[in-house]
């Protein structure tokens, strides 16, 4: 007998034992919990029953023991993504979104990603890829990919169907993963992914679509003259976006004073047929638009200039103690207990 897919499944209904909610305070403050019958959430403002929110719909409200309610949601990707334990820096919900819509990732879809970091883009792309595509994750670090294994299996509630992550570098990888011209998105998350452009091509199917995720102007431009000068891919298009919230309270109504801006560049290109070469776009180069020498890039020294701060092999250790804590508890069916703290 198969396991059931867990990738496609989405909790509705009434809450039931199990459900992570996110709680909402009067302030907005957010509060995750697992609910498990017979424990108590506790705050310094008094306390509930797990059991008020077992069997209760989403959108319920709670009130603690002193009267202050709490607003009683399943949480969203985007909210997960952002409070879930991280060992790298993460792609945020809206390059994530970008990276899914842009790059047309669909049901079905067999997407490579190089760069898992934290697991955040995975998940977005399983999403989107479904229980009938495929997901091959690349990361060099095992420490990297197995806080992503433990965030992803925490988000899905268990393996999900379409992903496979495999440790090593996408050159020595991708080559022995994948048939050649079988892959039709990439995603790269990298330091210096003009480096990839050879293997990348390979692997993406005619019309396939690769996206690169970049800090800098300089790698952005870096792996705009590669990509072109490959000749197997598209003009590049780049572009990053910026988010602005607003303030809304009666005739209050404006920007808020903080804002996302800028996180990383986006570009990208598609794959020409085998033996096309994509055609010149003309235009007259602005002067010193190309430099006499190309600027060189050493991966060591690219990382300090990002102002990339290294993660200690401590926090790496106890992000991965948390994760395999949590799939200690869920694999082994609810624990009992007088209150979960928070």
């Amino acid at each position: 007998m198969t396991d059931e897919p867990t990738g496609a499944t989405i909790r509705r209904g009434p809450f039931r034992e199990g459900d992570k909610v996110q709680l909402t305070d009067p302030k907005g403050r957010l509060h995750t919990i697992v609910l498990q019958a017979q424990k108590v959430f506790h705050t310094h403002r008094g306390s509930f029953d797990h059991d008020a929110l077992l069997g209760a719909p989403e959108g319920t409200v709670v009130a603690t023991t002193s009267g202050i309610e709490y607003l009683a949601l399943r949480p969203l990707l985007s909210d997960y993504v952002l409070s879930m334990p991280r060992g790298a820096a993460v792609i945020y919900p809206k390059d994530a979104g970008q990276i899914v819509t842009m790059a047309d990732i669909y049901p079905g879809a067999r997407v490579v990603e190089a760069g898992v970091g934290s697991g955040a883009l995975s998940l977005s792309l399983l999403r989107a890829v479904g229980d009938r595509g495929t997901l091959l994750s690349i990361e060099r670090r095992e420490d990297f990919a197995a806080i992503a294994r433990g965030n992803v299996e925490e988000f899905f509630g268990g393996v999900h169907p379409a992903w496979d992550v495999r440790v090593g570098d996408l050159a020595d990888v991708l080559p022995d993963a994948v048939e050649p011209g079988s892959v039709d998105r990439v995603v790269l998350d990298m330091l210096a992914p003009w480096e990839n452009l050879g293997v990348v091509a390979d692997a993406l199917a005619p019309g396939g679509v690769l996206v690169a995720y970049v800090a800098t102007a300089t790698q952005l431009s870096r792996f705009a003259e590669d990509a072109k000068a490959d000749g197997r891919f598209t003009e590049p298009t780049a572009w990053e976006s910026m988010v602005r919230g607003w303030h809304l309270e009666g005739l209050a109504v404006r920007p808020e004073h903080r804002m996302i801006g800028h996180t990383g560049f986006l570009i990208t290109t598609r794959r020409m047929a085998p033996g096309v070469v994509a055609p010149v776009r003309r235009r007259r180069p602005a002067p010193g638009a190309y430099a006499e020498s190309a600027v060189s890039f050493d991966e060591g020294e690219l990382a300090t200039d990002l102002g990339q701060r290294a993660v200690s092999d401590k926090k790496i250790r106890r992000v991965r103690r948390d994760l395999d804590a949590r799939r200690d508890r869920r694999e082994g069916g609810p624990t009992t207990g007088p209150s979960d703290a928070s």
